[in-house]
């Protein structure tokens, strides 16, 4: 779903012939003809933005409009930093790995996970190996436990043509 961000109407944009108007401290000042609202918000130095549109009468307030959208950009970007991108990042394994390596892409992983990030294992079947899956299945199994105090197990390890795939979460410490 896209949302598309619509333009407040200020000052002689405004169509609407009649408006109900608050001021800048949150005052309702009653239903006022257009012209007289604008003019009063000229005298204030400050502008005349619909922001209740669909309204009957239409919702204006008197505000400086250029500080009002500098304050929600800001407020914006605040909220973007604190949003955390969680990334999925993959672990090819095979099902005849020797431990040390094992023990190497343990390791890769745990650190992932304690980052925030999933974790998608993945063995590839080679020629006869698709036959024996059992192999692989422990293994993934085997990388699953290795990671318990870290993650948990989001899909349990599934065949899926001739590759078995495994899918870990990060725990989460804030419980």
């Amino acid at each position: 779903m896209v949302y598309i961000k619509q333009e407040l109407s200020i000052n002689e944009e405004i169509v609407a012939k009649e408006v109900k108007v608050i001021d800048e401290n949150g005052e309702q000042l009653g239903i006022l003809a257009i012209a007289d609202a604008i003019k009063l918000a000229e005298e204030r130095e400050l502008d005349l933005v619909e922001v209740a549109p669909g309204a009957n009468p239409v919702v204006c307030k008197i505000m400086n409009y250029g500080k009002y959208k500098y304050e929600q950009a800001r407020r914006e970007k605040e909220s973007k930093k604190k949003q955390k991108v969680v990334e999925v990042k993959e672990i090819r394994l095979s099902s005849t790995i020797d431990t040390h390596d094992f023990e190497f892409k343990s390791k890769n992983a745990r650190k992932f996970l304690e980052d925030g990030n999933k974790v998608k294992a993945t063995i590839k079947f080679k020629g006869r190996e698709v036959n024996n899956t059992t192999f692989g299945a422990n293994v993934l199994t085997k990388f699953a436990e290795s990671l318990e105090d870290v993650g948990v197990v989001d899909k349990a390890p599934k065949l899926e043509g001739r590759s078995m795939m495994l899918m870990i979460n990060p725990k989460n410490n804030n419980n």
